[in-house]
């Protein structure tokens, strides 16, 4: 089997875990180049080349589409609608969050201008007929109008097209020879929930042109350098998709920064047999946290991206503001908050000594000794101990708390906010925390695992083998993954299989057509059925695997329900959508087997401290030369050139046959 790279651009670094044709995984950091992403893609493929030659296939992660989105930078974009349905994107939704804050804050502004939203004569009812052909003879007008607006991309979305998409196509055949870029809402999002569905087809167009440009730079790029290589792009339920695909729906690469992690997360529960695993993320500015479940992550069904609602599949990713350049502060009440605010990589944290002056998450971690001030982090970043202590110190000085006091109280005020974004994704879902491991990663990830982990009750903490270019490793390992949903409403005790039967085969031929292309063998395709069931009359469905008999399909239902909301009424039960996943069964990556360095394991001591216990000498390890055969009782600290790893007392860590670091939290 040839080689593969893995690679995830982020803001720093670009990131790039290789696979040589033995199997063996090596992982490298390459600076980011913002003027031309491509550059340091390339530079990246330059420096595994040696270990892994030009490679056969190539995984790429990036944070383009959900930067232009979130800074918004998305071309300017016309909307076709309905007659009479122009101002769905004006109107929006209610949403009561605020009820009772008089300070409400303003509504997203449409994400198309008035003078941008163009009708067309036609209608369709919700059960596909049609009521009103389309009138095709207004479309010279329309193509006048946006011409004149400048319009570069355009997104059409007709009432009830989820239904009968006739008109949606024969519209965008008709704006093709005028328009590069089209986005129709029934290739995008063939569900019911009109604003929705037009938000979401809107910002798919509003990304075409630039992910277009960058997949074009992208694909040059390798022409020039990896000749041969096969291009996958990675979408937000954590698969991969073909440039062809990323082309026709960008809006689905928007939360693939976050997918990666729980994509290499996932592939290791499925690796170490856990049958349930919290993926833990935590960065310089948020903590992401994700359920998996027999080795396959929770995904949802709707997101919003900037204030916009998305109804694409994406990874059930929560998200708080609690990274380790999170700034502690006191509100306006005078107690302790750790972020949303982040010093982000510039100024950085004060102990970075970048102009920094608050105090952060980071910083306290130093006081307490819970980082290696002798290290290089990043391969640039030297820690100052003095400016830590100087900042946090001067937050301490306004609750009366010792220099110590005030930094424990960063970490447990930081630890509390985790906690509650774990038990978002578990306990509130119907999980017992108990039963899960977690898998905890990004630069701040593994100092905080086992504190974390041991206020949950959780027993055991995994720190991934390549935790410090996770992500590149998740665009490595995520297999070829395409899904299709379409809106169908039946209720189960007047329930006929037939329609449904034709309907599902009709997503899954959607969904196997651009694998077969790619020369995959359709017995290497696995595909997976499931259907959105409520209560007829309810407002949100719950997605439940497929059952042909209607019967079984209400207990699955039912179940889940009780399991989430602690009850089951016994009330008419209805189905509104159908979904099809279609994935490669096998990516042929497996986890090497771990060989420990040569040399000595220990690097040294400083001092540390630990509520309960007070001040420690706190041995320092080498990760590298750390094997199985050798486990560390804590209070410890186990550093590599990416990562820290802290093991708090009474526990205790050891390497797996992979590398992984599993910490015993209750040993």
């Amino acid at each position: 089997m040839g080689s593969s790279v893995g690679i995830d651009v982020g803001g720093t670094f670009t990131d790039l875990v290789a696979r040589a044709g033995s199997g063996r995984l090596r992982a490298c950091k390459v600076p980011t180049t913002p003027a031309n992403l491509s550059r340091g893609v390339l530079n990246g493929l330059l420096a595994v080349r040696p270990a892994t030659g030009v490679p056969a296939s190539v995984a790429h992660g990036t944070t383009v589409v959900t930067n232009a989105i979130v800074e918004g930078r998305g071309a300017r974009v016309g909307l076709v609608a309905t007659r009479g349905f122009r101002d769905v994107l004006e109107i929006a939704r209610q949403s009561r969050l605020h009820l009772y804050d008089l300070r409400l804050p303003p509504k997203p502004e449409p994400l198309v201008g008035r003078r941008c939203r163009l009708e067309v004569s036609e209608r369709v009812g919700p059960d596909g007929a049609v009521v009103l052909p389309l009138a095709l003879e207004e479309v010279p007008a329309v193509v006048r109008t946006l011409k004149r607006e400048d319009v570069e991309s355009v997104a059409v979305c007709l009432l009830h097209s989820y239904a009968n998409p006739q008109h949606e196509r024969a519209l965008k055949a008709a704006l093709a020879p005028h328009f590069a870029h089209l986005s129709v809402s029934s290739e995008i999002n063939a569900e019911f929930r009109e604003y929705e569905r037009t938000s979401t087809t809107v910002l798919n167009a509003a990304v075409m042109p630039l992910a277009s440009r960058y997949l074009d730079e992208l694909v040059a790029a390798l022409g020039r350098e990896a000749r041969g290589a096969v291009l996958h792009l990675l979408h937000s339920a954590g698969g991969m998709m073909s440039a062809e695909a990323a082309r026709a729906r960008p809006l689905a690469m928007a939360a693939s920064g976050p997918a990666a992690g729980v994509a290499a997360a996932a592939h290791l529960a499925r690796s170490l047999g856990l049958a349930r695993a919290l993926a833990f993320d935590m960065g310089g500015t948020t903590t992401d946290v994700c359920l998996i479940a027999d080795g396959v992550a929770e995904t949802s069904a709707q997101t919003k991206l900037a204030g916009y609602p998305v109804r694409l599949p994406m990874v059930a990713v929560e998200s708080i503001g609690a990274g380790g350049g999170s700034i502690a502060h006191a509100d306006q009440a005078g107690a302790l908050k750790v972020g949303p605010r982040s010093a982000g990589a510039e100024p950085g944290p004060a102990c970075y000594g970048l102009g920094g002056t608050e105090p952060t998450v980071t910083d306290a971690n130093l006081v307490l000794g819970y980082l290696d001030p002798g290290r290089v982090y990043g391969g640039s970043i030297r820690l100052d101990p003095g400016r830590a202590a100087a900042a946090v110190e001067a937050l301490g000085r306004r609750f009366g708390l010792s220099l110590v006091e005030t930094a424990q109280g960063i970490v447990d005020v930081a630890t509390a906010n985790m906690l509650r974004a774990l038990r978002l994704v578990s306990v509130q879902r119907g999980y017992d925390l108990r039963d899960f491991t977690l898998i905890a990663y990004g630069g701040a990830g593994p100092v905080h695992a086992g504190l974390l982990a041991r206020q949950a009750g959780i027993g055991h903490v995994v720190v991934p083998a390549h935790s410090g270019t996770f992500s590149a490793l998740g665009c490595l390992v995520s297999p070829l993954r395409y899904d299709a949903v379409q809106t169908w409403r039946a209720r189960l005790d007047a329930w006929d299989g037939k329609p449904a039967e034709d309907r599902f085969r009709e997503l899954e031929a959607r969904c196997l057509a651009p694998l077969l292309d790619e020369g995959i063998a359709a017995e290497g395709v696995a595909l997976a059925r499931s259907v959105d069931l409520r209560y007829t009359g309810q407002n949100y469905e719950i997605e439940a695997p497929w059952r042909s008999d209607p019967g079984a399909l209400r207990r699955a239902f039912e179940a889940r329900h009780r399991q989430l909301y602690g009850y089951a009424t016994g009330e008419s039960v209805e189905c509104v959508n159908l979904r099809v996943v279609a994935r490669v069964r096998d990516t042929g990556v497996e986890l090497p087997l771990f060989e420990p360095a040569g040399g000595d394991e220990k690097a040294g001591a400083q001092q540390a401290w630990f509520p309960g216990v007070g001040e420690v000498r706190l041995p320092l390890y080498q990760r590298a030369a750390l094997g199985p055969a050798r486990p560390v009782a804590g209070p410890a600290l186990v550093v590599d050139e990416w990562s820290t790893t802290l093991v708090d007392p009474g526990q205790r860590c050891a390497a797996d046959r992979f590398g992984n670091l599993v910490i015993e939290t209750t040993a």
